[in-house]
């Protein structure tokens, strides 16, 4: 078994459980409120952004010029999209331009955009690389279950088909590639690390989808100054 497949069965649970949210069952069955899916696509947009800081700061990290150019593209990618998002699907959905600028990141978007921000700065390469995984590998997977499965006539099935394309996945299988490289090179305490920090990711990835359902923010009073 390699190191990545390892963290994947270590956490098979946890991806169960992302998978049977209200909100990942409510959006292949196109019954998800418009108001949920609102709240999702503007918090994503604000998380995209600071993926894009964490993946800059991981490759500047890299051990090596092929890494820097895989997650200094992954940036730049996650950008472009965050950008698209306000092209597209928000302008589809009603969200203005003021509304997204007006619209704080939730909780459980800033501690999952601190965590990564903070790993990246503050971790090994490996461990950062570990802590990013999560974000690729549980989204493309958690995607392909719902494009697999989406009802005819989803209302949203224009963003349920942004996840039928091979690119998610060839990024997946880039990012375990590293990921496996790095954990043959490492200590035992830091493949351990890496394990913590892959689990502590798939953990916010859970909270990030379930938050979006619960409509959770900030309690009343504690929102914008």
């Amino acid at each position: 078994m390699s190191f990545s497949q390892s963290l994947w069965q270590a956490n098979e649970a946890l991806y169960q459980a992302t998978l049977e949210l209200p909100f990942n069952q409510e959006l292949a069955a196109g019954t998800l409120s418009m108001e949920r899916f609102r709240h999702y696509m503007i918090q994503d947009a604000h998380y995209l952004v600071a993926y894009g800081r964490a993946l800059a700061v991981t490759a500047a990290k890299s051990d090596n010029a092929e890494g820097v150019v895989q997650f200094a593209n992954a940036a730049n990618e996650a950008v472009v999209v965050e950008r698209s998002l306000h092209d597209g699907f928000m302008r589809d959905f009603g969200i203005t331009a003021d509304q997204f600028a007006a619209t704080p990141l939730t909780p459980a978007c800033h501690h999952y955009t601190s965590y990564l921000v903070a790993t990246a700065w503050s971790s090994s390469y490996p461990v950062a690389v570990a802590a990013l995984l999560p974000c690729f590998w549980i989204y493309a997977e958690v995607g392909r279950d719902i494009h697999a499965r989406s009802a005819p006539g989803n209302p949203y099935q224009a963003w349920v088909d942004t996840y039928a394309g091979e690119h998610f996945h060839a990024a997946v299988r880039g990012v375990c590639t590293t990921v496996d490289r790095l954990a043959e090179q490492a200590s035992e305490p830091t493949r351990a690390a890496m394990h913590a920090a892959y689990t502590d990711a798939a953990r916010l990835e859970w909270l990030f989808w379930d938050s979006a359902y619960r409509l959770a923010d900030w309690p009343q009073g504690m929102g914008t100054p």
